[in-house]
């Protein structure tokens, strides 16, 4: 349009700047020209000490947060703005924040590092959840399997459903992949004398990874994806129309990393010889993810541990109070070994993994990460070293049946 028509707004940015300038009258620099302070950060006297390089974006910043009218000075109340900010979400974390949250059912585990919210039905728990979620902490939140049509997730319901399907299977010891007939990895699913052998006559550590995944889930399993749908925790953020899931509100034409939802299911390592290997290897996630355990199968067989077995093996980390505590609950039924890291840390995992593949003999790509790659599963004596040598601790977690394990992207974890 021609400049007659636009100038109060500015038919270039300097246009812009310079007649906005003219209508802030909230405060002046040191220089005597106007600027609204969108931040403030001066002393008592007044005195902002700030310098001409700041009044730029001081100007810009007010011209985009508060969209000024072309004929009406603004009216910003700043002290209400600073008034209104939160004072320390960190200190009301770690006091607890019992007489903010008390119609809340939750506790702290991992030395507070992460949130348990132990009544799945209580529709405040979002509240604290987002006081802990600003921090990126990882959330547990127990029982969302009563929510759920359990028929629908044992293992002979889903073999008897899809057996006939082809996928592809991990073998998590070595790490070979294999294209295979679904039926077979669930027959051997809690009977271990079905299971395929390797070497030595060892059974193998399988994984049906992410079968199905995203749209495959949903037009193949109907009733299963409705039926978690309407059990995610949490559903203000992860629900897919939840109103605080900022996937939700993003416009269709903006590449999205894969929502899901997706199938992990994967052997117990309690009847394998080696128990110093994982199922999921050291990774981390581009989004936030939550993973609820909807099913827990009991092998059987030789060389399988007894209940009593596998809560030893359990009881054997590095485990919080409560965590123990769940595990003595005959009601609780342990199924996933979680061992979780902050997004900070991963430089520092990252040069310790380099270094101890270095002392096995291993050769270090200058491309290699053993993080992106995902061939690492830290066993307990390497993450004992990772805390002497590089103070890094290992935050472990263990999911019970029908625990969602909400956990934020740039979050390390393994299982």
């Amino acid at each position: 349009p021609p400049a007659s028509q636009n100038n109060e707004q500015g038919s270039t940015l300097r246009d812009l700047l310079t007649t906005t300038a003219g209508k802030l009258r909230l405060g002046s620099t040191d220089a005597g020209i106007a600027f609204a302070p969108v931040y403030s950060t001066g002393t008592a006297s007044g005195k902002s000490g700030r310098t001409m390089p700041n009044i730029l974006d001081d100007i810009i910043a007010s011209v985009v947060e508060n969209k000024i009218p072309p004929n009406r000075a603004p009216k910003i109340n700043v002290k209400s703005e600073i008034k209104d900010e939160p004072k320390d979400d960190r200190k009301c974390i770690q006091d607890d924040c019992s007489k903010l949250y008390s119609d809340i059912q939750y506790s702290w585990i991992c030395d507070k590092h992460v949130l348990w919210l132990r009544d799945h039905k209580n529709s405040n728990n979002w509240k604290l959840f987002k006081e802990c979620w600003k921090q990126g902490r990882p959330v547990l939140v127990s029982g969302m399997h009563k929510k759920m049509n359990f028929s629908l997730w044992k293992a002979e319901s889903i073999s008897l459903d899809f057996g006939n399907q082809q996928a592809d299977i991990l073998n998590c010891k070595d790490s070979i992949i294999s294209n295979t007939n679904v039926k077979e990895f669930w027959d051997g699913f809690e009977d271990v004398s079905k299971r395929q052998k390797i070497k030595n006559g060892e059974t193998a550590l399988l994984k049906l990874k992410d079968w199905p995944s995203g749209e495959d889930f949903k037009a193949m399993m109907p009733a299963r994806y409705e039926d978690l749908l309407k059990s995610l925790p949490l559903p203000e953020y992860c629900s897919p129309e939840g109103k605080l899931n900022l996937a939700s509100h993003l416009p269709g034409f903006f590449v999205r990393p894969d929502l899901g939802p997706r199938l992990c299911s994967a052997y117990g390592v309690a009847a394998t010889k080696d128990h110093d290997i994982g199922t999921t290897n050291l990774h981390i996630e581009v989004s936030d993810v939550v993973n609820i355990l909807v099913y827990v199968g009991i092998a059987k067989g030789n060389g399988v541990l007894s209940k009593s077995g596998v809560l030893k093996k359990f009881e054997e980390e590095d485990l919080d109070d409560l965590l123990r505590k769940r595990l003595k609950d005959s009601s609780e039924l342990p199924g996933a070994l979680w061992h979780i890291y902050a997004g900070k840390d991963a430089d520092k995992i990252r040069e310790f993994l380099q270094k101890i593949a270095k002392e096995q003999g291993l050769e270090v790509l200058p491309e290699h990460d053993p993080i992106r790659d995902q061939s690492w599963y830290v066993n307990k004596k390497l993450r004992q070293r990772l805390l002497e040598e590089y103070g890094v601790k290992t935050c472990t977690v263990i999911q019970f049946l029908g625990d969602a394990i909400i956990l934020p992207a740039g979050a390390l974890h393994q299982v």
